[in-house]
Formats: C-alpha cells, structure tokens, sequence
C-alpha cells in the first residue's frame, strides 16, 4: 500500500525508511514490500559495509538452507533483494545502494527526516533502525589487522552459539579478561570437552572472579596474562597454531574466540533520543517501537534479543507487520 502524502518528491513522504543492510535490514525490506508497503531502503555506504558484523561471516553452519553460499549473510540477502526489484512489487522498493544515513531527526509534524551520505534529504511515516553491532578486535602490536585473516577464514570465531561446535577435538584459547570471557571458555570446554582451554588476557590483568574462576579451576582452563604480540599459523589463516606473548613464550592452539564485547552502532538512536540499556542496545517494546513514537529497532541493535540471524529475522517481521498495521489503520480512517 503506497500512500502518497505529497506529489513533490522533495517533499514526499514515504511510508517506510529502513536504514541497515544486514540481516535485520534485508528482512524488514522484504516483509514491508512484501506487505505492500512503500520502502525506502538505505543499505549502508560503502564506510558503513566495511564496518558491518556481516562483512565477516563466512560460511553459516547454524542456519537452515545457508551453507551452499561463501558469504552466508551477503549472498543469501544480495538474492532476496535482486528477486524484490524485479519482482511485481518493485515500484514499492527504493533501494539507495551503497549509501547510508549519517542523521535522522523527528520533526514536529511527527515526520522523520533523513539526511543520507550523499547529502540528500528524505522523509518518512516510520523509520526501522537496524544499524546492528561489530566485535571488538583485539588490537596486536598496535593493529586490528593481525586478527582479520583468521576472522576472515573463521578460525578466531566471535559468537558462541554461531560457531561453538568449531572447537569440537581442538586445543582452544579464548581472547579476553572478564567474566564473559571465562564464561564463554566454560561453555565451550563443558559441550565439547576440548583437550586444552586457555584464557589469554592479552595485556588486561584478569578480572575473572566468583563461580565461574571456580569452574576454570575445576577444568584446569589456565588464565594467562601477558600481551599478544603474534598470532602463529598459515594458509592465509586457515590453520591457527597458537599465539606469542611479549614474555617470549608460545602458546599452542588451533582454534580460537575472541571475547572482548561488542561496539553497538547506535548513533543514529542517540541523535534520536530513543532508550538505550546500559550497554548502549536501544530497547524496544514488544514489536520494536524504540521510546522515540514512530522509530522501531530490528536485530542486533535491539536490546534484550539474541545476536542471531533469525532473531533478526524474527524482530524485522514483527516491526515491520507493527508498521503495516498501523497504516492500514490510517488509511481506514480517511478512507
């Protein structure tokens, strides 16, 4: 269902802005053309994909029907939107390719505008923010780029339930200095009974403490301290051998995760002045309507959801069917 408030376009208003082009962001397109909703879809610069979580993934081993593809969250989202523009609704899509949205402010008529990264403005009923989140990296000798070809090659994995299995018969070190970190290497070591589990620091001094230092102990997991300085292996990270620390000693190992949390991309949230948790995910009520009326945040940006492409999946549904239900309702009012 189109509406069209204006026949100008520089004064249109389009019923739907989706800003974000991972998992969350293509699944909000898809359902609100799907429901026949006008869309205007901005993906992301070319600054912004570099920076996305799905940038990283490889291959998805946790997803239903993924594993035919190299990039398991790209590819799968690259076809759905090419099947919506060709497809009967493709009036309904507006997909801005390769550009993002650097601010979005609500106007007093209720009526969000966005201004994108080639400066141009545009306006909309509802917005659905679905910026997402990256990984810290661990920063090697003054550089995150030691980490990136095992990133890249998935044997320095980053979401346990993404990717835990990889550790199954492997001598694993787990990369952080908190609790979660500690956590994280005694979930792995009690499903999969790795034959060697580390904690590597990496020049943080352990805050590990509690229960779970108590289970690291039980399970001979070691807290080593010391700084990274190489990370060992080859095949263009294929195969991990293991990590040097600044104390000269070599640490063998052949597979690793990295548990240092998370950056939230949630900038645009802020400038809105949407609710936020304590560690910056923006909270939505039950279909993802933020504190701010009209906004709606979808997949890893939303607070108190799992970080999983079918949460994502699932939040972007709800959101989006939220949206369509209350356009219908307008519509039927003036109708």
């Amino acid at each position: 269902m189109a509406l069209v408030f204006d026949q100008s376009m520089s004064d249109y208003i389009f019923p739907v802005a989706v800003i974000g082009g991972g998992s969350a962001g293509v699944m909000a397109v898809l359902r609100t053309v799907l429901n026949n909703d006008e869309t205007l879809f901005f993906p992301g610069s070319a600054q912004d994909k570099k920076r996305s979580r799905a940038l990283w993934v490889a291959k998805v081993e946790n997803v239903p029907g993924h594993l035919g593809y190299k990039k398991g969250i790209e590819q799968p989202n690259r076809e759905s939107l090419q099947w919506l523009s060709e497809g009967p609704q493709k009036d309904k899509l507006h997909w801005k390719k390769n550009i993002g949205i650097t601010s979005v402010k609500k106007d007093d008529d209720g009526v969000f505008t966005l201004i994108d990264s080639k400066g141009e403005s545009w306006r909309a009923k509802y917005v659905i923010l679905a910026t997402g989140v990256m990984d810290v990296q661990p920063v090697i000798n003054g550089s995150i780029e030691e980490i990136f070809p095992y990133a890249n090659a998935q044997t320095a994995d980053y979401c346990l339930r993404c990717d835990g299995h990889h550790v199954l018969g492997k001598k694993t070190a787990v990369i952080g200095h908190t609790n979660g970190a500690a956590w994280v290497a005694v979930m792995l070591y009690e499903r999969y009974k790795t034959p060697k589990m580390s904690v590597l620091t990496h020049n943080q001094k352990s805050e590990i403490n509690g229960d779970v230092l108590d289970l690291c102990k039980k399970y001979g997991i070691e807290i080593i301290e010391g700084e990274i300085v190489s990370v060992m292996g080859k095949d263009n990270g294929k195969t991990l051998e293991g990590f040097q620390l600044a104390d000269g000693t070599v640490h063998e190992y052949e597979w690793s995760f990295v548990s240092l949390g998370m950056i939230v991309y949630n900038e645009l949230a802020k400038s809105l002045n949407c609710e936020l948790d304590d560690r910056g995910f923006v909270i939505g009520d039950g279909k993802g309507m933020t504190s701010v009326e009209g906004c709606y945040v979808a997949g890893d940006l939303r607070a108190n959801v799992k970080k999983q492409i079918y949460t994502a999946w699932d939040t972007a549904v709800d959101s989006a069917d939220a949206i369509n239900a209350k356009l219908r309702s307008q519509a039927r009012a003036t109708s």
